[in-house]
């Protein structure tokens, strides 16, 4: 506001100079020309006398308000047009006609009091030789009236701008104000932890984008917490069961007695309950550390090596539940992943195709290219997953089937680390299942050429 006060203020001065200066440049024009044609006229004269001079300028009738005096080279009065006056034949030595008469164009302006006073000098030149000095004076109250008027317009035009700034400036500070303590309030509410929290803001300036980008934060801390929660509550009903199952178990043994051959076998289901907490402890740090890696962390990785690693890793699997499993790895390509993260979601899509495949049944693995992508398909012949559990199954601790899934030591948690891998590593994960016919697993990640080095 101050910077606006100092803008206007200097407009202020500027206008009633520019005003004065306009005033300034006319009434030199004039002045000098009329003293430069009284000049002229003079210096034609034969004879320089009172009467002579009278008659040469008594032509020029722009001087009916202007005090014209003719001085000669000592600066003696010939001639003063205001015979009111008693300066005929005295010498004047105003600086104006000194100066003229040293050859000098003399012009001073200044305006005071509503009134605006002009005065000139200019040397009367003849054969080349200065013979006196014409001096002329103007009292203009009607141009001073005019440039007060002026200026008085210029400085009220000034003051109400000033006040419109004022206003202006109240009120808008005193809204964006009100809008910040607004903004403030709703992050503390926020930080109380009212997710829900909406901040309602009007306008189209900074603030109502602020308001807009703090709503959106909102919605993603409100899907956070939402995630956050729902995994707790998973997380925490998936380790109570085997937690409950142990100490059920332990309960059993020490408060019965029991032959070593059912101890033996409590023990053993024991220790398969502490195995399934390893593997869901397992998966869980594996998620973290997931979300926790740089998208930068990634090597250049060949498909068909990691694929055969998988199958020969799976095999006594796969030969424990009669599965047969095929692979088409006619061509192999090169993507840019960690050859872990590759093997990890490789591992748990074939895993999970014999685990949940029928007796007797089939696997197949294929590796082809689709335009600028690398494709695996994994497909198998089990009984396939519902329509309506095809978009959950990448949930944590999602699972379609909760009984067989424990008999199988599944934790639900092996999907959603195969998205998360995939998805960090610019892939594509897609699913398609019939009941009763089996399920097919398609990933795409996009090929990395690699130059063969020249031997």
């Amino acid at each position: 506001m101050l910077i606006t006060f100092a803008v206007l203020l200097f407009l202020n001065i500027y206008c009633a100079q520019a005003c004065q200066s306009v005033f300034y440049n006319s009434k030199k024009t004039t002045m000098l020309e009329l003293c430069q044609i009284a000049a002229g006229n003079v210096a034609d004269l034969q004879v320089l006398n009172h009467d002579t001079v009278a008659d040469s300028v008594a032509d020029i009738t722009a001087l009916e308000q202007t005090r014209l005096i003719v001085t000669d080279q000592n600066t003696r009065v010939i001639y003063d047009n205001m015979e009111s006056t008693v300066t005929k034949g005295k010498y004047l030595l105003y600086p104006e006609i000194v100066k003229a008469l040293e050859g000098n164009k003399i012009f001073h302006w200044n305006y005071h009091d509503g009134t605006m006073r002009s005065c000139t000098a200019m040397p009367i030149v003849s054969h080349g030789a200065y013979i006196g000095c014409v001096y002329m004076t103007e009292y203009d109250s009607e141009q001073g009236r005019l440039i007060s008027s002026l200026q008085s317009t210029i400085f009220t035009i000034t003051l109400v701008l000033e006040i419109a700034v004022i206003l202006f400036s109240f009120l808008s500070s005193n809204g964006h104000i009100k809008r910040i303590k607004q903004i403030l309030t709703s992050i503390r509410t926020v930080r109380n932890g009212d997710y829900s929290h909406k901040l309602e803001m009007s306008g189209h300036d900074e603030l109502n984008i602020l308001s807009s980008e703090f709503n959106d934060l909102i919605d993603r801390l409100q899907t956070s917490e939402n995630k956050r929660n729902r995994f707790v509550s998973d997380a925490s009903h998936e380790l109570k069961t085997p937690l409950a199952s142990i100490k059920l178990l332990a309960d059993s043994i020490l408060q019965n007695d029991m032959d070593m051959e059912t101890v033996r076998e409590f023990v053993g289901d024991i220790g398969n309950e502490a195995e399934r907490l390893n593997r869901m402890s397992q998966k869980l740090l594996a998620l973290s550390r997931i979300d926790a890696r740089q998208e930068t962390d990634a090597e250049i990785t060949y498909i068909a090596p990691t694929v055969e690693r998988v199958v020969r890793m799976l095999s006594p699997t796969a030969k424990n539940n009669n599965i047969t499993v095929h692979t088409d790895l006619t061509e192999d390509y090169s993507v840019l992943i960690l050859e872990d993260d590759l093997y990890q979601v490789l591992f748990n899509l074939v895993e999970n195709g014999i685990k949940y495949n029928k007796k007797d049944g089939e696997l197949f693995i294929t590796l082809k290219k689709q335009e600028e992508d690398a494709v695996i398909e994994i497909r198998d012949t089990g009984m396939g997953i519902p329509e309506d559990a095809l978009e959950h199954i990448f949930e944590r601790f999602y699972r379609v089937d909760k009984a067989r899934s424990r008999s199988t030591g599944g934790s639900g948690l092996g999907l959603s680390i195969v998205r998360n891998i995939i998805r960090r590593n610019h892939g594509r994960i897609h699913v398609e299942s019939t009941m009763g016919s089996g399920t097919k697993f398609t990933l795409h990640f996009p090929i990395f050429e690699v130059e063969e080095e020249q031997k």
